[in-house]
């Protein structure tokens, strides 16, 4: 098969593909994805907002969570253009160069995902097994140093593969299993010698993969070993409720991440339906989860969810008498 560089006069671009077999009801198929995307947008927002105005929020934990949110947004608005494009309108052409922008928010996103809820873990180590010095540890300034090395973190992790596939020549052929742009689908599409992609991928999911997640087992060890010391039931219960959204969150986020690595790399032959509902899980899942987990299980997100919802309310029948 004749290999495409990148550097041809010749403009080339991706095929993004739907969900295969299903062409005929792609837009049946958009009004449950576009309900997920607006319900990811609205909760993510809806928790920004009451961070931002809340004076009382203005602590490391819903720091962190502002973090959280606007990652999920992040996600959510790198994916919704090509997916809604291509369920409404069947505009399945990506030319190189929005691939590659693609590929670079989805993937960074994705890392600072991972990065923000090892934070969280930190930061609940700290308020339950060092609560007495947890103003001092978490101050405003470490918060910010924590936030910029995690955009760091995720820069720099994601430039390398992006350069090392954008040198490599492409095959003949487009096609995409997704209706976006993973590093997983786009290196089959590579004619050339893709060994230390392969190499810095595994490096990748070592890190991302395995390290983050030992690292927050690690320590909910050390959280765990502090409240079977606590002094009464009640306190123990408390230290755990604390804790069960940020639990959440991490499931929701390593289990779909670590299905699709699987599926990529263990189950290449399966049903392409299979690829692109992990992909979608994968994505969707922590964007539209995140905001319910927290509203949910979290007193003073939800207090003040509604309470800016009365004054929102308030101010309207005022201005319609």
């Amino acid at each position: 098969m004749s290999a495409i560089t990148n550097t041809t006069e010749e403009p080339f671009y991706f095929i993004l593909t739907g969900i295969p077999g299903f062409e005929e009801l792609h837009i049946w198929i958009s009004i449950p994805f576009f309900c997920l995307y607006m319900i990811s947008m609205m909760g993510n927002t809806s928790i920004l907002a009451v961070i931002w105005t809340e004076s009382s929020l203005h602590q490391p934990m819903y720091m962190f969570l502002s973090m959280l949110t606007l990652t999920d947004l992040g996600l959510t608005l790198t994916t919704l253009p090509t997916v809604m494009r291509l369920l409404w309108f069947n505009a399945r052409k990506i030319s190189l160069e929005a691939c590659f922008v693609q590929f670079f928010f989805l993937h960074g996103f994705s890392f600072m995902e991972s990065s923000v809820l090892l934070a969280m873990a930190f930061d609940r180590y700290v308020a339950i097994c060092r609560p007495l010095h947890y103003a001092s540890i978490l101050t405003d300034t470490v918060v910010s140093r924590i936030g910029m090395a995690i955009i760091i973190r995720c820069v720099v992790a994601v430039l390398p593969p992006l350069f090392l596939l954008k040198r490599l020549p492409f095959c003949q052929s487009h096609r995409l299993t997704h209706s976006y742009c993973l590093h997983q689908d786009m290196i089959r599409l590579v004619c050339g010698d893709i060994t230390i992609n392969s190499w810095y991928g595994f490096g990748l999911v070592m890190v991302i993969y395995v390290l983050d997640p030992l690292l927050i087992v690690f320590s909910y060890a050390l959280i765990l070993h502090s409240v079977l010391h606590a002094a009464s039931r009640a306190e123990r219960l408390r230290a755990f409720n604390n804790c069960l959204s940020h639990i959440l969150a991490v499931f929701v986020l390593y289990v779909p991440m670590i299905g699709l690595s699987m599926v990529h790399r263990f189950a290449r032959h399966a049903s392409p339906l299979v690829h692109v509902v992990m992909a979608n899980v994968y994505l969707l899942s922590p964007p539209v989860m995140n905001p319910i987990i927290y509203t949910v299980k979290t007193k003073q997100i939800r207090q003040s969810i509604l309470r800016l919802l009365s004054q929102r309310k308030v101010k309207k029948e005022e201005i319609n008498t």
